[in-house]
């Protein structure tokens, strides 16, 4: 018995609607999509989330910027983990080994 062969598909840059990988552009809110050149690696930036990071980390506003949603209200009720979660992300953005919410390195700085 084979397994079955799924269509390949990304998230919506825009609405998070699921689409075809192929989509030039979402069709349901229109918005054009960003063409990724590596598979795998994330479409948002190192330097807007170590920004955020660094001014407003205890309250996740780098979490809600990558798309972390949850974990972002976590941060922000917890004050960035009492201090610990934050440094955390702190160290994981510059080493760029910080992951969106999709689970996609953050590689790009700008």
């Amino acid at each position: 018995m084979t397994a079955p062969v799924l269509p390949k598909a990304k998230v919506c840059f825009s609405c998070r609607d699921v689409i075809d990988a192929t989509a030039v552009v979402c069709p349901r809110c229109g918005t054009p999509q960003p063409t990724a050149t590596l598979v795998g690696v994330s479409e948002r930036r190192i330097l807007p989330a170590l920004l955020l990071c660094f001014f407003l980390g205890v309250f996740g506003a780098h979490r809600f910027y990558v798309g972390k949603i949850g974990t972002g209200i976590l941060e922000l009720l917890t004050l960035g983990g009492f201090g610990i979660w934050w440094l955390v992300d702190m160290i994981l953005i510059l080493t760029g080994t910080f992951r969106d919410g999709d689970g996609q390195k953050i590689t790009e700085w700008t």
